[in-house]
């Protein structure tokens, strides 16, 4: 090859290649876009036909999410454990189950946070801190985690298992906080032992939003590494598209399923841990807040 055709060659990959990452960014950017467009069209034809008008609604909720720095601000704290709750559900989707049920990992994961909390009572803030979020992350694991089992070693379907489960957690929650985890002194709202102060998590510096948020952030971050650079989530995308061509590589889909659901609903059981610390202060009904269901 001549060494003015090298450099032709070397244009022509070069442009191919950009034409492909740019028609895959465009997608994952369309279809999102596209799916919200539809939405909001639905959504506003319903107004509609209850003879409301869908122009004055969407202005009502652009001013209550955006319409002030407070409304900014609370929007910014309610988006770190939807964040959270997001990567259950988006985890799970990657090797096509669809887990709804990441409620009960939140409560559940509040719980644990609380009582490690209470338990560790004395002990260093980071410490104590640190092992809220592990306890948070382990209860909500677990609880999801025994989703992604029953679907691979007992074909039960996950979404819903997860959403059955969902409810058996909220009931668990309750009596715990009502029974051996109780504050005597929560009379008319049960609760476990308010944490001291020193086992609450801050606010962001000029702001009132909890550092939550950039936990959230950082978790959404990690998620992505391990989806698109790492094998594990390679042989996950590969055995969401065909679990039997999974199989026929050679891959593990039974422990890829238990290990995927379980870090998802560790992460829920993450956001149960800093709507505790952060948030409420201890552990009572105000967990269940839907988070799991958004």
């Amino acid at each position: 090859m001549t060494g003015a055709g090298m450099p032709a060659l070397f244009s022509a990959k070069a442009y191919s290649a950009a034409v492909e990452w740019i028609a895959r960014r465009a997608e994952a950017l369309v279809i999102p876009l596209a799916a919200l467009i539809v939405g909001m069209a639905l959504f506003s034809l319903f107004i509609v036909l209850v003879g409301k008008s869908p122009i004055l609604l969407y202005q009502t909720m652009w001013r209550g999410g955006f319409g002030s720095w407070f409304s900014v601000q609370n929007s910014l704290s309610r988006a770190a454990p939807l964040l959270l709750a997001a990567l259950c559900v988006a985890l799970p989707a990657r090797l096509g189950l669809v887990v709804i049920g990441g409620e009960g990992a939140i409560v559940l994961g509040g719980v644990a946070a609380a009582a490690a909390g209470t338990a560790l009572s004395g002990g260093p803030s980071s410490i104590v801190i640190l092992a809220m979020g592990v306890a948070g992350m382990a209860a909500g694991g677990i609880w999801i985690g025994a989703v992604g089992a029953l679907r691979h070693y007992r074909a039960v379907n996950e979404t819903i298992s997860s959403l059955l489960m969902a409810y058996i957690a909220i009931a668990l929650m309750n009596q715990l906080v009502e029974g051996p985890l109780r504050d005597p002194a929560s009379l008319n709202k049960p609760s476990t032992q308010p944490l001291a102060d020193i086992y609450r998590i801050g606010n962001i510096p000029g702001m009132d939003v909890h550092w939550g948020l950039v936990v959230g952030v950082v978790a959404c971050i990690l998620s992505w590494l391990l989806i698109e650079k790492t094998r594990w989530g390679f042989a996950a995308r590969i055995a969401g598209g065909n679990v039997r061509a999974a199989q026929v590589q050679g891959l593990a889909v039974g422990p890829l399923i238990v290990g995927f659901t379980a870090l998802a609903g560790g992460f829920a059981g993450l956001a149960g841990m800093l709507e505790v610390a952060a948030v409420q202060g201890s552990a009572n009904a105000s967990l269940s807040a839907g988070y799991g269901y958004t």
